[in-house]
């Protein structure tokens, strides 16, 4: 298998490799794309890499046609009405309220206005503008303040804290208009990374999500990186704290898998050691992460991000067929760790997917053997 590691290690250092494998002698070789041994993810049904959506982990269809019809029309009423209709204490209202933030954010830097021009995102402001009392507008905005804060200066800087503080008075108004809401005060768990707030500040604000929705995913994965060593934390903060999430996860949920999260978040510190995606620790996680996906409600979506990470960490470990087997579930979606650490998400998990298949094939798997 050793060619696959010095193809990942190239595609590391910057080059886009796109390989294509077939089977020999139990090894993995190089062949000619169109060459009839070519692992090809296409005769697995999979998704062409130009066709891989980067805005969202999974499907959402619903978020997909208000957006579309938001950004197409510049009318924020759809995503007002998806958004209160929408459960609040939900997983999915919070990946909402990101995705519209973002398609904001995204439309103001691309249009950041001038003379006679209207920025981009406009439809937001309009929205906060005749519904201040509206909730979901108002968590959106909040959201909105955090991702430009993090797009447009760098932590540290006067623009950057002034832009979080914005965000942080934000968030409080959005907690004051829904007070069962946990997503404002997930939306303040970034501002407090960014403003570095002291443990006893973060704990109170945590305190106050635990209140509300106790077993809530997403509110765990923004926590998880105050405590890691590159923000306010260390490893072993870090892992302590995902291994509790995990103690105390009620049957079904998928905070068994935070211990994965926190060995992603601290493996440039084991600088991709030999073995070490074999180790007990990985190991571990890893199993935790399964067992998580496989009792989860198969509509979580959640579940994507999870399966996302599972990939990334079954393929480094070399084990294909429960690699090939969560790109049945998540094919055709990008926007999820660690693809979106990439400038490129599609290519890097493009990447990743070869390498599931070129090693499933190595083993004797085939289209005809992957379990649907």
């Amino acid at each position: 298998m050793e060619i696959l590691w010095v193809l990942l290690a190239l595609v590391m250092i910057g080059f886009v490799l796109l390989p294509v494998f077939r089977r020999r002698r139990g090894m993995i070789e190089q062949v000619p794309p169109g060459h009839p041994d070519a692992a090809d993810p296409a005769h697995y049904g999979f998704a062409l890499e130009e066709e891989l959506d980067i805005r969202m982990p999974g499907p959402d269809q619903d978020l997909l046609d208000v957006l579309d019809l938001v950004q197409r029309t510049q009318d924020y009423r759809a995503a007002r009405q998806l958004l209160a209709g929408t459960e609040a204490d939900g997983e999915r209202r919070w990946q909402r309220v990101q995705a519209f933030a973002g398609a904001a954010a995204l439309e103001l830097q691309q249009r950041p206005g001038g003379v006679g021009e209207t920025p981009g995102g406009q439809w937001l402001r309009v929205w906060r503008a005749e519904h201040p009392k509206d909730a979901g507008g108002a968590a959106v905005h909040a959201e909105f303040l955090v991702q430009q804060a993090w797009r447009t200066s760098t932590p540290g800087t006067d623009e950057f804290r002034i832009i979080m503080e914005e965000a942080r008075a934000a968030c409080g108004d959005a907690a004051l208009l829904a007070p069962g809401d946990p997503v404002p005060y997930i939306v303040e768990l970034s501002v407090a990374r960014g403003l570095g707030y002291e443990r006893a500040e973060f704990e109170q604000l945590w305190l106050k999500i635990l209140d509300r929705a106790p077993a809530h995913m997403g509110a765990h994965l923004a926590a998880l990186h105050y405590w890691c060593e590159k923000w306010h934390g260390s490893r072993e903060l870090a892992y302590s704290f995902a291994e509790a999430a995990a103690a105390r996860a009620p049957r079904g949920s998928l905070l068994a898998a935070m211990p994965l999260f926190a060995v992603f978040e601290h493996l440039p510190e084991v600088n991709l050691v030999s073995g070490f995606h074999q180790s007990e620790v990985v190991t571990k996680a890893v199993h935790g992460a399964l067992h998580a996906v496989h009792s989860a409600r198969p509509d979580d979506p959640m579940s994507a991000h999870v399966r996302h990470l599972l990939l990334f960490f079954l393929v480094r470990g070399e084990r294909w067929a429960e690699a090939m087997d969560q790109l049945v579930h998540i094919d055709g979606h990008v926007g999820a760790l660690p693809w979106t650490l990439s400038a490129d998400p599609a290519a890097e998990f493009a990447v990743y997917r070869a390498l599931a298949v070129a090693g499933y094939e190595a083993n004797g798997g085939s289209p005809a053997t992957l379990p649907h």
